[in-house]
């Protein structure tokens, strides 16, 4: 039994430390290398009922400190540290308990791996970190906009392909979790809570998604400049119109290229016109 947020090796990881090594391949088509590192769970509260949404905002501290203790223990051996959360059996969640994943990897993956050539190509030709510059430009044009603090900005980006997809990014120029200042930790809690919060309250439901940290990476990149990097968090949620029908990316999606069933613009307005009190919390104080 544990008493607050709880870390611990993941019984049936997908990367292992001491992954065999399949050999050289004889034609370029067939290229592998051994993929090795460590998978650990984090859960987030010892209520199993207890969604971040609903936790209190020193609780959600408590995650956020752990995820940086983490990153900063794991950096130094691994080139990536993915955090992740997939939240709700509609996007593959077999475990009901509110947790997260905690994946290291000793190479770095290909989303990350697409992120960092963009933004190091971003930064070369105009010298500003590419999400810097864009969350400047988002909070001037207001039209985007869910949720901010003085700290970090929520937008559904530009280029938002799932309906009510987010970008959760700092203020500040910020490379890793570990870097954020003490009142960045907090202001990270109460503005996760205020989106997760909206989520709940669009279809009443517990909000399915899948979430996860993008920062620099690190092991063996920890001595290249890093600067065109900028910590960021998306959310990729599938609800469309109610609390059972989701977005499928099939047919020509699949093939060819998304499509928006709604613009930034639309699914911004209407999660920022949504209450910050958890519909849950309203149904009991009105009972």
């Amino acid at each position: 039994m544990y008493e607050s947020t709880y870390v611990f090796d993941n019984d049936f990881p997908s990367l292992q430390p001491d992954a065999p090594d399949p050999g050289v391949s004889e034609h370029p088509l067939f290229q592998a290398k051994a993929a090795k590192g460590i998978c650990k769970v984090m859960c987030f509260h010892p209520h199993s009922d207890i969604t971040l949404p609903l936790m209190s905002i020193s609780e959600i501290r408590t995650v956020i400190d752990r995820w940086a203790e983490l990153m900063e223990e794991l950096g130094p051996a691994y080139d990536w540290v993915q955090i992740f959360e997939n939240k709700g059996a509609m996007m593959g969640c077999s475990n009901p308990h509110p947790h997260c994943q905690v994946w290291a990897s000793n190479y770095l993956p290909n989303e990350p791996r697409i992120a960092d050539r963009t933004q190091q190509e971003y930064y070369r030709k105009h010298g500003v970190p590419m999400l810097v510059e864009y969350a400047k430009l988002e909070s001037q044009k207001k039209e985007r906009i869910v949720v901010e603090n003085e700290e970090w900005l929520v937008i559904v980006p530009y280029w938002a392909t799932w309906p009510f997809q987010t970008l959760l990014l700092p203020k500040r120029h910020v490379l890793h979790l570990q870097d954020l200042s003490d009142k960045e930790r907090s202001g990270l809690a109460s503005i996760m809570k205020r989106l997760l919060i909206k989520y709940d309250n669009l279809f009443e439901v517990s909000f399915p998604y899948s979430m996860g940290w993008h920062g620099a990476p690190s092991g063996h990149f920890l001595l290249d400049d890093k600067c065109h990097w900028q910590l960021h968090a998306h959310y990729y949620p599938p609800l469309l119109r109610s609390a059972t029908i989701k977005k499928f990316m099939v047919g020509y999606e699949l093939l060819a290229q998304a499509q928006r069933d709604l613009t930034p613009e639309q699914a911004a307005e209407r999660l920022r016109n949504l209450p910050e009190v958890h519909y849950k919390l309203k149904q009991e104080s009105e009972s």
